[in-house]
């Protein structure tokens, strides 16, 4: 079974070290920082842009070796389909070898039963007949025989020669006969040509389902790389997720304490006017009652717009 490790060797791929990872708790969150906070939205950022960087070049690795498995599948495709048409025509040639040799087995049939009609059958051959006469002729003419031996071995060879020239002359009154062997011998050598053309195919057949058989094993091997590549692609992807919505989290954060200092900034300044607001009422208050104002305390009048 392929592993995640052995993706990650054979095809060079940047492993995902956790160790390398930011950490945002909740503590960090609510109680760092506004630099703090600032400082952990940079580094959860570019490790989020690491991470999805990773989680791309696992995914272009991973659709590549879908690819390769799509190729292998459709050649194993072609091997079945190549067999198939194979098989098909190892079908139609036996089943043209078997009717031919039906027809031959009936020739040689009608062949027997014409031989027995014309008694070629009984005794030897034609053949046989001729190398028998060939030896007792060498016979004669090497051994040195006496009269009696050589008389009879004269009548011998004379009533081979008989023999030999009726069973010849039968076959030459037998011209039917020689048509019907040449004719079953055509077709049994028919025959033993579409059973040559079956072991041929039957043969290639084979080959293409090797192949076939081997091409799907290897579709199914990259299948199972494709599939580890997957799970390295998810792993840096919900990684890459993880810190992007820490650094949203973050940012929400910060926007908060900028909200906070706004209006901490507001209620000082609400404090500064309130205050000037008091002490120009004072000032105001004596300019009534006819004291002198000095030019300082007629700005202050001026500002607040008692003046």
């Amino acid at each position: 079974m392929v592993t995640q490790q052995d993706v990650l060797t054979e095809y060079d791929v940047q492993e995902l070290k956790d160790s390398d990872n930011i950490e945002l708790t909740d503590d960090k969150l609510e109680n760092g920082s506004k630099g703090q906070l600032i400082k952990v939205a940079g580094q959860l950022r570019d490790r989020r842009n690491d991470l999805n960087q990773m989680a791309s070049e696992r995914a272009s690795k991973r659709d590549d070796l879908n690819a390769k498995t799509r190729e292998k599948v459709d050649e194993a495709q072609e091997h079945r389909e190549k067999r198939d048409e194979l098989n098909e025509q190892v079908q139609e040639h036996k089943e043209s070898r078997n009717e031919l040799n039906a027809k031959a087995n009936e020739l040689f049939d009608e062949v027997e039963e014409m031989k027995e009609d014309l008694e070629l059958d009984d005794g030897k051959n034609i053949e046989e007949l001729e190398e028998e006469i060939e030896q007792l002729e060498f016979r004669q003419q090497t051994e040195v025989l006496s009269t009696e031996d050589e008389r009879e071995l004269i009548e011998k060879i004379e009533d081979k020669r008989e023999e030999l020239s009726q069973k010849k002359d039968k076959v030459e009154d037998s011209g039917e006969l020689e048509a019907l062997i040449e004719e079953a011998e055509e077709v049994r050598s028919e025959a033993s040509q579409h059973h040559q053309k079956v072991t041929e195919l039957a043969d290639e057949a084979q080959e293409h389902h090797n192949q076939m058989i081997e091409a799907y094993r290897e579709a199914d091997d990259i299948r199972d790389e494709a599939d580890a590549m997957h799970e390295l692609f998810v792993e840096a992807q919900e990684a890459a997720d993880q810190h992007h919505e820490d650094f949203v989290r973050v940012q929400k954060r910060l926007r908060e304490l900028d909200k906070q200092e706004e209006q901490e900034r507001e209620d000082e300044r609400e404090e500064e006017r309130e205050a000037a607001k008091e002490e120009a009422e004072e000032i105001y208050q004596k300019f009534k009652e006819g004291e002198t104002l000095d030019t300082e305390d007629l700005m202050k009048l001026q500002k607040t717009g008692l003046l």
